[in-house]
């Protein structure tokens, strides 16, 4: 007991006093180099650490408490600093924003050369002599690997095989809609379907879904749609640090409330969003997809959407207890809109390209549906349900 009480205590004093030690050695044993953008750089650099240091050891604790408190401090804290540097990218004009791109790597801010994935769609090519298959093996690019681990990661997050099978789904018609606007959306049709959503997608949320079965952290039912019988409480100790600490029962029950549909609703456009941000962030900061900031981007959403969507569900599950949404919760929903906001602003072009008449009376057809569903279930159903009751009594 002593010793799990000691290791959580943040060792402040420890921490105040090295990076004291720090700060004295460079500024009293240290030449100053007269490189001035040199110096700009590193000073950012330091006040991005004391800041860290500072957020690590005093900020407030989220919900998660494994591996250890500070893991998840720290993630907050970029969250913050990630934030701050959307912000001010948000604020240069277009040619200086992507030129600031070069301080942190010199590589950047140069216009990006685009892969088209459509092209020739045949899977057995005979004009090919030496490879008829050479189509399929060019698509097994690193994003095959990419979309496996991302939706098994995501299937950590969602916990939902439902919840995950409508986002995957409604992503692959996202990149159908918008690949007159991003060239590497325009994939061939077995691409979309076969490649992404059976195979990595599914056999990802697949894995996802094992995985937590045997951590035994707790499905969140998304689907209360559907009246799947709640699943029963199987706890088990197991004796390593990472794994949650407490169970929570996740029932995110859509259908029970106006408030809960639309903040499921929300959950899955906020989503989609962030998806989306991916792609179209690297388009306009012209960053190559193998960029190691890409990602950077993405390990940081790994480990904070977890959080996040544990904060969310608190906040609609418990609105009593939990009357502020969660710190994590908000910064990332803070993110996504940033980041969308820089895509509008550095390429406004691209993304007023007009949208397929086609493909524009499907999405209308699909918001339609969903309107008419929240009215019948919640405004004419429950007015009948009562008329009934009041007859009865």
């Amino acid at each position: 007991g002593t010793c799990s009480i000691f290791s959580l205590r943040a060792h402040t004093l420890t921490v105040l006093f090295i990076l004291t030690c720090a700060l004295v050695y460079i500024t009293l044993l240290e030449e100053t180099p007269r490189d001035t953008a040199y110096n700009t750089k590193r000073g950012i650099v330091a006040s991005i650490l004391v800041f860290l240091c500072f957020g690590v050891t005093q900020a407030k604790d989220g919900p998660f408490t494994r591996p250890h408190p500070a893991y998840w401090r720290f993630w907050l804290c970029v969250s913050v600093v990630y934030e701050l540097f959307l912000i001010f990218i948000l604020f240069q004009t277009v040619h200086d924003g992507r030129q600031f791109m070069k301080y942190i790597d010199p590589k950047l801010g140069v216009p990006l050369p685009e892969r088209d994935y459509g092209g020739n769609c045949l899977i057995y090519d005979p004009g090919n002599t030496s490879d008829p298959f050479h189509n399929v093996w060019d698509k097994m690019d690193g994003f095959v690997p990419a979309h496996f681990l991302g939706w098994y990661i995501k299937t950590l997050m969602i916990r939902d095989w439902w919840m995950c099978m409508i986002i995957s789904v409604m992503f692959e018609f996202l990149e159908y809609s918008l690949e007159h606007q991003l060239p590497n959306f325009s994939e061939c049709w077995w691409d979309h379907w076969i490649m992404d959503v059976l195979l990595c997608n599914s056999f990802g949320i697949y894995c996802g879904m094992k995985t937590l079965g045997w951590l035994s952290m707790k499905p969140y039912q998304w689907q209360g749609l559907w009246n799947i019988p709640t699943y029963k409480d199987k706890i088990k100790r197991i004796a390593f640090q990472f794994t949650p600490y407490s169970w929570v029962k996740f029932e995110w029950r859509p259908a029970s409330s106006l408030r809960r549909w639309l903040a499921v609703l929300g959950i899955i456009f906020m989503f989609l969003l962030a998806e989306l941000n991916t792609f179209y962030l690297k388009f306009v900061l012209w960053m190559p997809p193998e960029h190691y900031l890409v990602l950077l981007r993405l390990v940081y959403f790994v480990n904070v959407g977890g959080v996040a969507m544990r904060e969310i569900y608190d906040f609609m599950d418990d609105p009593k207890f939990h009357k502020k949404l969660g710190q994590q919760a908000w910064l990332v929903s803070a993110i996504t809109v940033t980041e969308f906001l820089i895509v509008v602003k550095y390429d406004p072009k691209t993304i007023m390209l007009p949208i397929p008449f086609f493909v524009m009376q499907c999405w209308f057809l699909g918001i339609f549906l969903i309107f008419i569903w929240t009215l019948w279930r919640f405004f004419i159903r429950l007015k009948q349900s009562r008329n009934h009751l009041h007859h009865y009594y």
